[in-house]
């Protein structure tokens, strides 16, 4: 369901301001928001999209792909929880800073009821000219276009740049999967990577890694094996040994989770390596 570009959409938390402003965005976009949820709300409608108290209520009355939500940190192990049970196959977590703990009990719980969990802290996922989950800009044309190039990133900002470096280049943009920066997330560069390989629609691969954690490294081995094309830019190389650098999985301790580790495992196993952002439209261009 991860590449599928036609989703039914419920937005957990849609009443806030901020969720209000990105599903204007993406109702304008063409994403379709089925409802939302609000507990204590319902009976509300948000931009012509009705408002239930529960996901239970929601998925009674309507056929649902996917969850976004627009959840403090702290309540979205509960959120994650009444979606799983509600019957829901797929989550977006948009909220960092959400407890390890919480995340172990949802990744857990999601994958004994066949669940995909995307995130937390991921910027959401986007299907140029089609649809988008998140908070991304996809209604810009300079960053997103229709294409042929999958883009998975750990990073919004870093995938927005990847993004316009891809379309400045000439390509489009077939799936753009944002998989978040946390040190624990449900869904893995690798297990996008072979969503990729498997996906007709895409002809090369941009991977936006981070240093820290072990990711890109896993990816690595499957990139080996991929039929594809993959420019890979990992970003962080100038940040300090032991220091999180704005994501939670962003820290390195001694070499172990460095830029340079990662960039030499993923072109020891057949990687294009991007050593900036500009690079990328380069590599591109002859590799595709």
């Amino acid at each position: 369901m991860l590449l599928s570009k036609n989703k039914k959409v419920l937005v957990q938390g849609i009443t806030g301001k901020e969720a209000q402003y990105w599903v204007e965005k993406m109702n304008d976009y063409g994403t379709d928001i089925q409802a939302g949820v609000a507990p204590g709300k319902g009976g509300q409608s948000i931009l012509g999209i009705p408002v239930y108290d529960s996901v239970k209520e929601a998925v009674e009355q309507h056929d649902i792909d996917t969850t976004l939500m627009f959840v403090a940190p702290s309540l979205v192990e509960t959120a994650t929880m009444e979606a799983i049970d509600g019957g829901i196959k797929e989550i977006v977590i948009l909220a960092d800073g959400v407890p390890v703990h919480d995340i172990m009990r949802m990744l857990s719980y999601g994958a004994k009821n066949g669940v995909r969990i995307i995130g937390p802290n991921t910027p959401g996922l986007v299907y140029p000219g089609f649809s988008s989950i998140g908070i991304m800009p996809s209604w810009l044309p300079h960053v997103f276009q229709p294409g042929e190039i999958g883009v998975v990133s750990r990073s919004g900002s870093l995938g927005n740049e990847a993004s316009y470096q891809v379309v400045q280049a000439g390509f489009g943009i077939s799936h753009f999967i944002g998989i978040g920066g946390d040190l624990l997330v449900g869904t893995t560069t690798v297990e996008v990577l072979e969503e990729f390989e498997r996906n007709d629609d895409i002809k090369g691969v941009v991977l936006i890694g981070e240093l820290g954690g072990n990711m890109e490294e896993q990816a690595a081995r499957f990139v080996k094996t991929m039929s594809k094309p993959v420019v890979a830019l990992i970003a962080g190389k100038s940040s300090p040994i032991g220091v999180s650098m704005g994501h939670a999985g962003a820290i390195v301790e001694g070499t172990e989770g460095s830029v340079e580790s990662k960039q030499k495992i993923l072109a020891d196993n057949g990687a294009h390596i991007a050593n900036t952002p500009m690079e990328i439209g380069k590599l591109l261009k002859i590799l595709v």
